[in-house]
């Protein structure tokens, strides 16, 4: 009986067959974490912009809020300074009064100490033009030409601002 012969597999062969199977795998694999890669590269910058501008809003957030800490604080001293106005006006109008240069230099250092805190004067003068956004009109009254429309007539109280913000608006008298 003749035996029958079995070529026998040459394991090379068979090393070969796994690895050519293994790597469509391998790239597949190799493709879907280069996938995921990019993927959290981008989530990492997404999210280090937004702490970027979390930090920025933040700190710009921080500097108004210095700005304007004692807002209430000046607001509360407008009244006082109004009140040392008119004294001062009322003064000058008695011209030779005893106090009247002591009582000027309270009033300057008054004034002073407030523009150190960042409290200014707005600046309004009769002639402009009447503008809402930056003016409290109290009341209007007849032009007397045409001119004189949509202007400011007189100025009943001065403005105040802290830094850019408008604490009190001047209260004026409009041309109509």
């Amino acid at each position: 009986m003749a035996k029958k012969v079995v070529p026998k597999k040459d394991p090379e062969v068979k090393k070969e067959k796994k690895i050519k199977e293994t790597k469509p795998k391998a790239v597949g694999q190799n493709e879907e974490l280069k996938q995921s890669l990019e993927q959290e590269k981008e989530k990492y910058l997404r999210l280090f912009a937004e702490f970027e501008n979390f930090k920025k809003r933040t700190a710009k957030e921080r500097i108004e809020l210095f700005k304007t800490a004692n807002k209430e604080v000046l607001s509360a001293m407008i009244p006082v300074l109004d009140d040392f106005n008119r004294a001062n006006q009322q003064i000058e109008k008695e011209k030779g009064a005893v106090d009247q240069e002591g009582f000027q230099l309270i009033y300057n250092k008054f004034f002073d100490v407030l523009k150190a805190n960042g409290l200014t004067q707005t600046e309004v003068k009769v002639g402009d033009t009447f503008d809402p956004e930056i003016h409290e009109a109290i009341t209007q009254i007849p032009a007397a030409n045409d001119k004189e429309k949509g202007k400011l007539i007189d100025i009943i109280e001065v403005g105040y601002q802290l830094g850019d913000r408008i604490i009190r608006y001047p209260k004026v008298v409009v041309g109509q």
